[in-house]
C-alpha cells in the first residue's frame, strides 16, 4: 500500500485542504483536557506552512447530528492551535457557507484557517456529492491526515477526493508504513497480543492474523470464552456464550496454521467488579461461583512475557486484565514493560491499550501507537479503509 504523501506533490502557494482528527475531550466549561490529537496534527500542518501553502483545516467534534450548536464548536480548537503554531487561526463561522468561503479567498501564503465543525452538515456521514464538492471548491489540493475516521466514507474523509488531487499527511503515512508493514512483510518471529472484553469485537482480527503470525496470545475479559469452550469453569467471568463453538474453530484453526495460542494458565480474581473485593489468585478453569476473573495471574504473565522476548514484530490490541482498577492492571503493565524492553518492531492498536501505555510513560518505548480505534481493528482485520483507499498511488 504506496500512497503519496504531502512530500510528493507541489504544494507551494496552494490552498490545501487538510482533514485532521480535532475530536478532542472537553469539560464542561469547553476547555479542552487532553490536547494530543491537535498536537498530533502539527508536523503535517508545519510542514504545508514552511512551504508556503494556504492551509485550510477541518474536522469532526463529537455527533451533533448534522445541525449547528455550539456546544459541538472547534472555537477551542482554533484557539489552541493558535496557541501551539504561535500564529492566529481564525475560525470560519460555517463549513462551506459565506464566510468560509471569505477566509478561504483572503488566504495568504503561510497562513491557516479552520472550517467549523463538518459535522454540523448531515451531508458530510452521508458523503454526499454536492457537499462534497463544494468542500473540495475551497481548495486546490487535499489531505487526509485523520486515520481516527478513515474506516468511514464521510464527505470529507473520501468524497472530497473526488474533485482533488488527494495525498496523505505524516499521521496516516506512519500508520500506513508501521501498521500496513508489519501485516504486509512483518520480521518473524510475529506475536499479535489481543486482550478487551469481547471475542466479537476482534474476530476478524483473530482470522485475518491467524494467517499471518507466529505466536498468539489471548487475555483480558475474552479469554474466559475461550476457557468455557474448553469445559472450564469461570465462576462470574463476563462470557459470550454465543460465541463458545467459535473459539473452539480458533482453537483448532491455529493448531492446524501451526500458530502457537497462548490463553492465560491462571487467574486473578475477585467478589466484586471493583479495587474493593476479596481477591485471590487462581489456576485457569478453576473460578468459583460467585468470583470473577479481572486479570492474568502471575504464571500467565510469565510465560506472556516469555512468548515476546524474542519477538521481532509486536501488534497489541485490548488490555489483559480490567485497567481501571490498579489491582488488576498488572498483567496489562507486565507484559507492556515486557515489550518495551525488546527490540521488535512493536505497534499498539489504539483505543484502550495505548491509553494504558501512556499512563505508564512507555509511550516512547513503542515503535507506533495507532491515532484510531475503531479505524486500527478494521485495518487489523485486513479490511480496506475508505479513507486511505481514495488517495492517489505513487506511481
Amino acid at each position: 500500500m504506496n500512497k503519496k504523501s504531502v512530500k510528493d506533490i507541489d504544494v507551494t502557494g496552494k490552498k490545501v485542504l487538510v482533514r485532521c482528527d480535532f475530536n478532542v475531550p472537553q469539560d464542561e466549561e469547553g476547555n479542552i483536557t487532553d490536547n494530543r490529537r491537535i498536537v498530533a496534527a502539527l508536523d503535517t500542518i508545519k510542514y504545508l506552512l514552511e512551504k508556503k501553502a494556504k492551509v485550510i483545516l477541518c474536522s469532526h467534534l463529537g455527533r451533533p447530528k448534522g445541525e449547528f450548536n455550539t456546544k459541538y464548536s472547534l472555537a477551542p480548537v482554533a484557539k489552541e492551535l493558535s496557541r501551539l503554531l504561535g500564529q492566529e487561526v481564525k475560525l470560519a463561522k460555517d463549513v462551506i457557507g459565506e464566510d468560509a468561503k471569505k477566509l478561504a479567498s483572503e488566504l495568504q501564503e503561510g497562513q491557516v484557517i479552520l472550517l467549523e465543525n463538518v459535522r454540523f452538515h448531515k451531508e458530510e456521514e452521508k458523503n454526499d456529492s454536492e457537499f462534497s464538492k463544494e468542500l473540495a471548491s475551497l481548495a486546490e489540493i487535499y489531505v487526509n491526515d485523520a486515520f481516527g475516521t478513515a474506516h468511514r466514507a464521510h464527505s470529507s474523509t473520501e468524497g472530497v477526493s473526488h474533485y482533488l488531487p488527494a495525498v496523505c499527511g505524516f499521521l496516516i503515512q506512519k500508520e500506513i508504513n508501521f501498521m500496513g508493514g508489519a501485516l504486509e512483510n512483518p520480521k518473524k518471529p510475529f506475536v499479535a497480543i489481543l486482550g478487551g472484553a469481547k471475542v466479537s469485537d476482534k474476530i476478524g482480527v483473530i482470522e485475518n492474523l491467524l494467517e499471518k503470525v507466529d505466536k498468539l496470545i489471548i487475555g483480558g475479559g475474552m479469554a474466559y470464552t475461550f476457557a468455557k469452550a474448553q469445559g472450564q469453569n469461570i465462576g462470574n467471568s463476563i462470557c459470550e456464550n454465543d460465541k463458545l463453538d467459535l473459539a473452539n474453530e480458533i482453537i483448532a484453526k491455529a493448531k492446524q496454521k501451526g500458530v502457537e495460542l497462548l490463553l492465560p494458565v491462571d487467574s486473578h480474581i475477585s467478589t466484586e467488579y471493583s479495587n474493593n473485593g476479596q481477591d485471590k489468585f487462581v489456576k485457569a478453569g478453576d473460578i468459583p461461583d460467585g468470583w470473577e476473573g479481572l486479570d492474568i495471574g502471575p504464571e500467565t504473565i510469565k510465560i506472556f512475557e516469555d512468548a515476546v522476548k524474542d519477538a521481532k514484530t509486536v501488534i497489541w490490541n485490548g488490555p489483559l486484565g480490567v485497567c481501571e482498577f490498579d489491582k488488576f492492571s498488572v498483567g496489562t503493565k507486565a507484559i507492556a514493560i515486557a515489550i518495551s524492553k525488546t527490540d521488535a518492531v512493536s505497534i499498539v492498536g489504539g483505543g484502550d491499550s495505548a491509553a494504558a501505555i501512556e499512563k505508564l510513560g512507555l509511550s516512547d518505548k513503542f515503535s507506533h501507537i495507532s491515532t484510531g480505534g475503531g479505524a486500527s481493528l478494521e485495518f487489523l482485520e485486513g479490511k480496506k479503509l475508505p479513507g486511505i483507499e481514495c488517495l492517489m498511488d505513487k506511481e
